[in-house]
């Protein structure tokens, strides 16, 4: 296997297959990428854009060049020294006619040998015994009676089944024997009943079965009915999903059926042909999607990490372990359990530590007043998710809260002594201590609570307790009980069985209701900085100190050294680029505050003062500064032609805002909703993004407000850049972003990459410097990129075992700077990058940075001899410090080593 240095996302589909990857290889060995981080491969549903709808995961997707493809792939990346990170997703599976196993499933209920591979409760009272089916477009009846459920053969298994619109609802093999038999006497008289493999859709036989099943007559919608409910299934109108469901899903997607990777042998059965890919050599590391969906995080992670090293010691790989990395979202104060025996997250902490320590205190005050002035909403982060928690518990995550509620119900009756805990009083502690859980969920196994979970837990206790009457918290300590506080190993079965079962049902609903509430709820309703609320930052800290980031350096690289670091991905809402120009106004609220309250109440902007309301109002102006094109610069004096394309770019960039915003609108689930669009509300939105960017007066007042950003924005973008290629961990880079990412939530930042003009700007080879004249390309970005990781090629211990010394400057704009080295076996890395860079810069906001007396002690370091600029050309000798006016005026970021 290849070490992995540093990774690059790519996101595969159709348009981007294996082949498309591979002519790629060329670029990305030369920018200094050790491996190709990909998204999901295996088989997903036709026409997927990102491959977390899996249907099958015994075979490589067709659509991206199948197994061949693959081959090909790995051949030119080893070819290059490179290797292959595949991102899995062992939590859900896609459900529908493309899926074998669920199809299977629903054609024989229990019997299947694929029922144990999902997460069923067969025996939810209300069901039958069967498995509920949300997928109508209305209810049941009225859907049967207007003939969209069509009885129909399937020629290549010899079946029957029942289609509704891209849906194929099986039925029973041994119905289809019977339906045959009973259909035609005439027929079956006339001649034997051949095999069913020889029928064809035409054959009069099943012409015949079809006829009779029609439901737009009378008696065949009766028989056609019969039929269903002869069927393993029951099918429902969609919108009973979130009430009646008795299948786990992904979150509150019901098109997403949760799998059983708990059970070994499902394990077995769903990671074979990922771990024989491992085998033949063509991975090298593992990326676990929603590793917090399962039932047994810390199970699931030490059985994958025990197939991965028997893999290892096969190929006499001997300590060289293969990476398992876990898309994991941590709280605030969580840390990634240490006995897991993977490598670390997938680095949405990290994306959260650089922004936070971009943005300035001194902006909260006056950006907390204008969003409450403007919105009418609390500046609470905290408040806004509670809220939230308490309308997914009781809205989208009901049926994931009744199934917590009947496990814990079903304790409760086990025993005379906590029989009189009532449904009623379980809903209300358990929805308490949902509510109040701080992070996304604990990881109580057989063995009991983990000491690491025991604050949230209390925390959760505490809130709960604050919320409930003393009747209902007097239940509490018995929860407490049963969720952890004695290891149910401890009892005897069915004590046992029960309170595991308990377990896994609260920290499944855990986990959704804290990725419902806070990514994809408050996070659109609460925007004092929207930077504050991308995926993984901690919306209720607006900033923090530099002294944190070291910490939390020093931190991963005592317990997780080779922690994946990033800071942009496939899930971000804004782009790592937008997010430093939204923490460069946190600099600037002195100026844009003013400005953004004017601009919410702007009649050119609003027809009413209804619609939208001040929150979606102040969101869109935010985000429209921030992700402004570098490119473009509204001016009045113009030529037609110049004209022409400032239009076109106008149009464009309204259009994407308004994708942007009409996904912002339904998911804050205020105005608007994905259930329900109120489209006069979203039309209302659209309106002041069109007017806003159609090139007159107003377009220049915001693009010269934007401008306002562009130098600290830019500065921020190149030192997150140089924080995640030096700090302790993998560096990831998202497709693209080596240049400017000023991206919009998905699909906004799944659009195709220009790889030509990349390509381009690589080969011309500039420095830093030199490309920093011309910042606003982006192949300044680039250049810092390529430096720093064929630095990290080159020197690997510094980055893989150096110890992290924070280092501290003094003199005038002392808190304007982040610095530390890096020393390993003789060598010594100095890192020095800026930060709140607007009080620095000069009249012509042009880049050159005014340090004054400051500069950075270097005494602690005890170097010897020059140390070699990487961004920089200005060596630095040995001295007792480093001055900044001198080595950091012209370029905002210093990277030197001294080798011995």
């Amino acid at each position: 296997m290849r070490a992995v240095r540093a990774t690059v996302r790519l996101q595969l589909h159709a348009d981007f297959t294996f082949d498309d990857a591979r002519r790629q290889v060329d670029y990305y060995a030369a920018l200094g990428v050790s491996h190709f981080y990909l998204s999901p491969f295996l088989t997903s549903r036709k026409g997927s854009t990102h491959g977390y709808d899996g249907v099958d995961p015994t075979r490589i997707d067709p659509e991206l060049g199948g197994e061949a493809g693959l081959a090909r792939l790995v051949e030119a990346l080893h070819a290059a020294e490179m290797g292959i990170v595949a991102d899995i997703v062992p939590n859900h599976l896609a459900v529908g006619a493309e899926n074998p196993w669920w199809q299977d499933m629903l054609a024989l209920g229990r019997a299947s040998d694929y029922a144990r591979c999902f997460d069923i409760d067969w025996e939810q009272p209300g069901a039958d015994g069967k498995i509920l089916l949300p997928f109508l477009g209305d209810r049941y009846v009225r859907v049967l009676e207007d003939g969209e459920l069509v009885l129909a053969w399937d020629a290549t298994h010899s079946v029957f089944f029942v289609a509704y619109h891209e849906h194929r609802f099986p039925i029973d093999p041994d119905q289809t024997e019977a339906l045959l038999a009973a259909s035609s006497t005439d027929a079956r008289e006339a001649t034997a009943l051949p095999p069913r493999e020889a029928l064809a859709e035409d054959h009069p036989l099943v012409a015949a079965v079809i006829a009779d099943h029609d439901a737009k007559t009378r008696a065949g919608c009766s028989r056609l009915h019969a039929l269903l409910e002869r069927q393993p299934y029951r099918l429902l109108h969609w919108r009973t999903a979130n009430d009646a469901l008795n299948w786990r899903r992904f979150f509150d997607i019901t098109e997403l059926a949760g799998v059983r990777v708990e059970d070994e042998s499902v394990f077995d059965l769903s990671h074979a042909y990922i771990l024989a890919l491992v085998e033949r050599g063509w991975i090298d590391g593992l990326r676990i999607d929603h590793i917090d969906g399962l039932a047994d995080p810390r199970g699931y992670a030490l059985r994958l990490r025990g197939r991965l090293d028997a893999i290892s010691e096969r190929q006499g790989a001997g300590s060289q372990r293969l990476p398992i990395y876990v898309e994991k979202i941590l709280g605030d104060g969580e840390r990634l359990h240490a006995d897991w025996g993977v490598d670390g997250t997938t680095g949405y902490e990290f994306l959260d530590l650089v922004s936070g320590v971009q943005h300035d205190l001194a902006g909260r005050e006056p950006l907390t007043r204008l969003w409450r002035e403007v919105s009418g909403r609390t500046a609470d982060f905290a408040a806004e998710v509670e809220i939230a928690r308490q309308e997914m518990l009781h809205g989208s995550l009901t049926a994931e809260f009744e199934r917590c509620v009947r496990a814990m119900r079903a304790l409760a009756d086990a025993s005379p002594a906590t029989r009189e805990f009532s449904l009623p009083a379980i809903r209300r502690v358990v929805a308490a201590l949902a509510i109040g859980y701080p992070v996304y969920r604990s990881y109580t196994d057989r063995n009991g609570r983990p000491e690491a979970d025991v604050g949230a837990f209390d925390h959760a206790m505490q809130a709960a307790r604050s919320r409930l009457s003393a009747a209902d918290a007097s239940w509490l300590p018995l929860v407490d009980d049963w969720l952890g506080g004695k290891a149910p190993d401890a009892f005897d079965s069915p004590q046992r069985e029960l309170r595991l079962g308990a377990i896994t049902r609260f920290q499944q609903l855990t986990s959704p209701l804290a990725a419902k509430a806070v990514e994809d709820t408050a996070g659109y309703r609460s925007a004092v900085l929207l930077s504050r609320n991308d995926v993984g930052c901690e919306g209720a800290h607006f900033a923090y100190p530099v002294q944190h980031f070291h910490q939390e350096n020093r931190q991963r690289l005592a317990t997780f050294p080779h922690a994946m670091l990033t800071t942009a991905t496939h899930d971000h809402k804004r782009g790592e680029d937008v997010r430093a120009r939204l923490a460069a106004l946190s600099e600037w609220s002195d100026v844009l505050a003013p400005k953004l309250r004017a601009w919410a109440r702007d009649s050119r902007l609003y027809d009413s003062h209804a619609a939208p309301c001040g929150g979606d109002r102040l969101m869109m102006l935010q985000l429209l500064l921030a992700a402004w094109p570098l490119e473009l610069a509204p001016t009045q004096a113009r030529s037609e032609e110049s004209a022409s394309r400032e239009r076109e770019a106008l149009h464009e960039y309204a259009d994407r805002l308004v994708a942007w915003q009409r996904k912002a609108m339904r998911e804050a689930k205020l105005a608007s909703h994905w259930l329900a669009p109120d489209e006069h509300y979203e039309q209302a939105g659209e309106d002041a993004i069109r007017r806003a960017l159609t090139g007159d007066a107003l377009t220049r007042e915001l693009a010269s407000a934007a401008a306002v950003l562009d130098m600290p924005g830019a500065v921020n973008g190149l030192a997150q850049t140089v924080l995640r290629l030096c700090s302790p961990g993998i560096p990831d880079l998202y497709q693209g972003t080596e240049f400017w990412d000023l991206s919009l939530v998905d699909p906004d930042n799944r659009r195709p990459v220009h790889m030509a003009a990349r390509r381009e700007a690589l080969d011309n080879a500039e420095t830093p410097v030199a490309a920093w004249r011309h910042w606003r390309d982006g192949a300044v970005k680039q250049a810092v990129l390529q430096r720093l990781l064929n630095l990290r090629r080159d020197h690997p211990s510094l980055f893989d075992d150096g110890e992290y010394l924070p280092l501290q400057a003094t003199g005038a704009h002392a808190d304007r700077l982040i610095a530390f080295a890096r020393r390993a076996q003789g060598m010594t890395l100095l890192v020095v990058v800026t930060r709140l860079s607007a009080a620095l810069m000069d009249e012509t906001l042009e880049g050159r940075l005014q340090w004054s007396d400051t500069a950075l002690s270097l005494e602690a370091l005890n170097l010897k001899g020059v140390g070699q600029g990487w961004l920089t050309p200005a060596p630095v000798a040995a001295e007792a410090e480093l001055p900044l006016h001198r080595h950091l005026s012209d370029f905002p970021c210093g990277v030197w080593v001294w080798a011995s």
